[in-house]
């Protein structure tokens, strides 16, 4: 059979299973690249050249460096600080919707939006607005965000990546703000003013599956809860944690109320979710103190510190008495940090006496927890969950070096991003097992494939063939219309496929159309980037996935509001595009 009709039917056959996802994206992509190396369309050393492209290098290294950012809780820590800090909840709702969208301009949409999904609930409730029209609003602005900065999304960095095999320079760090800058603005004052009005008022359902437990947190000398009442704290608005006793020396007073005044040294019986148990124990002053008891004599570094749930099993020495009776971190060597029971009791964590069935919240050295014995059964292992606020300079200055030095072009992006992996590792920021557990795999496998197709495509003559094709149906739309149809065209591929195979798909269509017509594939190229990340259509996009479920909403919720913002970024990138990427270059 004809090498430019083989390519073709793989090519409509891997656009069929991106589109109903019959098979995982990354399996799609390695069969594509198995039927090419099978039919010997491409030698092994074409085909596995994408696996060590620059591209996927700095995919990698961003999905590392995002995780040293969490993992330091850089990003949940700006989300407390709006959140202690408002004073007008409506427009500190929407200050917090701009600060999303200009930190996803350089970190994940996804991460982002976990980050940002409390503290946005938190201040839908302070300011009595329904979650369900706050929490799409946040899902959307970091998505508009990733259009700003080459690494603002994975899909941007993917079209960079292809742009060489195709002759063409790659994208600039900072060329999409051209039109990512006005997009996300405007995009942004439709969420202020417009998606409110569309979005049904539902109360949000957040955490009900999360396991709540009862932890003791001290008040530190200088936390922002000192002097404040409980009320004035938000502690339950705006945290999640309800307090439940709070014990000044010899006195516990239980079940507090609202305008109970609270001091440095008090310790706060509250009752939350995980997540927010460890947020607040990173950003509001307060501490553990068996687990500062604990880091005074023990000799484990932060990377070898683990975080798990540990189940009380029957015959447990445990059983019947308090953690203290039982002189547990002396025993065991680690510290419990909160307990969880299904039947909930009103008291201090101290003198909660352990049952069968108790799940502990323990923290300590990985040797002395996997030593923890048969009655004690560890659930899970949470160690990815827990951020720690000392890390956070040197997290940011890594981070930004390397978007400094790579955006201003002082050297490759790769190479910037390659060296603060590396020096995230050496000063323990993150530990080699967590950094090879934040790669999103799939996506680097759908990349490294597809850049392998896209060399099939060119040396098979199948690209001339299709735009060839292509041009005599497009050229009498001239430029502008060109520049619609291969936008709103790459909008619908990329509701039900993943974003950067729908940008893959449509570039080289887009760039070999435009070359036989004539034009400049410049704006074309810009336009597929910009319409690639435009999941808003659909809650297919993760950063939407997340709020789907709290903020109860429906598919059509989606349609109804993001169509029109889709309508937004089309008129947006009609209007700016062309007149930063002229259509015909200059002689």
């Amino acid at each position: 059979m004809d090498p430019v009709t083989i390519v073709l039917i793989l090519f409509l056959l891997a656009l069929l299973l991106f589109a109903t996802e019959w098979l995982p994206v990354d399996v799609t992509a390695l069969g594509l690249l198995s039927a090419l190396l099978v039919t010997g369309l491409l030698t092994p050393k074409e085909a596995f050249a994408g696996f060590g492209s620059d591209t996927v290098l700095t995919l990698a290294g961003l999905f590392i460096l995002t995780r040293v950012l969490l993992r330091a809780g850089v990003i949940e820590w700006i989300g407390a600080a709006l959140a202690r800090r408002a004073r007008n909840p409506h427009g500190m709702l929407r200050g917090v919707l701009g600060t999303v969208a200009g930190v996803s301009a350089f970190t994940s949409n996804t991460a982002t939006t976990a980050v940002f999904l409390p503290v946005v609930a938190g201040m839908s409730r302070r300011a009595g607005i329904p979650a369900s029209r706050a929490l799409m609003p946040l899902a959307f602005a970091s998505i508009l965000g990733g259009t700003v900065t080459l690494i603002g999304t994975s899909t941007n960095l993917v079209v960079s990546g292809a742009l060489p095999t195709t002759g063409l320079r790659p994208l600039g760090f900072f060329e999409l703000a051209w039109v990512g800058i006005p997009t996300a603005l405007i995009g942004l004052l439709y969420l202020f003013f417009v998606a409110p009005r569309l979005l049904p008022a539902r109360e949000a359902q957040l955490e009900e599956s999360l396991r709540e437990y009862l932890a003791d947190l001290t008040v530190e000398p200088g936390s922002p809860l000192d002097g404040l009442t409980l009320r004035e704290t938000g502690l339950g608005r705006d945290h999640g944690l309800t307090v439940v006793a709070v014990r000044r020396g010899a006195e516990t007073v239980y079940a507090p109320p609202p305008h109970f005044l609270v001091r440095a040294g008090d310790t706060l019986a509250v009752e939350g979710p995980t997540e927010r148990i460890l947020a607040g124990k990173n950003t509001l002053g307060v501490v553990s103190k068996s687990e500062q008891k604990l880091q005074g004599v023990s000799a484990a570094s932060p990377a070898e510190v683990r975080l798990v749930e540990a189940v009380v099993m029957p015959g447990s020495t445990l059983l019947g008495r308090t953690l203290k009776e039982s002189r547990f971190r002396e025993h065991y060597g680690v510290s419990v940090l909160a307990v969880h029971r299904r039947q909930k009791t009103l008291e201090r964590m101290a003198d909660l006496r352990v049952r069968v069935g108790d799940v502990l919240l323990m923290q300590g050295d990985a040797t002395r927890i996997d030593g923890l014995g048969e009655h004690l059964v560890v659930m899970g292992d949470l160690t990815q969950r827990q951020s720690d606020l000392r890390r956070a300079p040197a997290a940011l200055m890594v981070f930004g070096g390397a978007v400094v030095l790579g955006g201003l072009g002082l050297v490759p992006l790769a190479v910037a991003v390659v060296v603060a992996v590396a020096l995230s590792l050496m000063l323990r920021l993150i530990t080699p097992e967590e950094a090879y557990g934040a790669v999103e795999w799939p996506v680097i496998i759908l990349v490294a494939c597809m850049l392998a197709f896209g060399t099939a495509f060119e040396a098979t003559g199948a690209a001339k063939v299709l735009t060839g094709e292509l041009s005599g149906v497009l050229d009498p739309l001239g430029p502008y219309g060109l520049l619609a149809a291969l936008f709103l065209v790459t909008v619908a591929l990329t509701q039900p496929m993943s974003n950067q195979a729908a940008a893959l798909v449509m570039l080289p269509l887009a760039i070999g159309t435009a070359k036989v017509l004539g034009y400049d594939p410049r704006p074309f190229v810009i336009g597929i980037t910009i319409a690639a990340s435009n999941s808003f259509i659909t809650p297919l996009e993760p950063s939407c996935m997340l709020v789907y479920g709290p903020g109860r909403y429906t598919f059509l919720d989606f349609v109804r509001v993001g169509l029109g913002l889709t309508v937004v970024t089309f008129v947006v990138a009609m209007l700016v595009i062309p007149l930063v990427w002229p259509f015909h270059a200059a002689p």
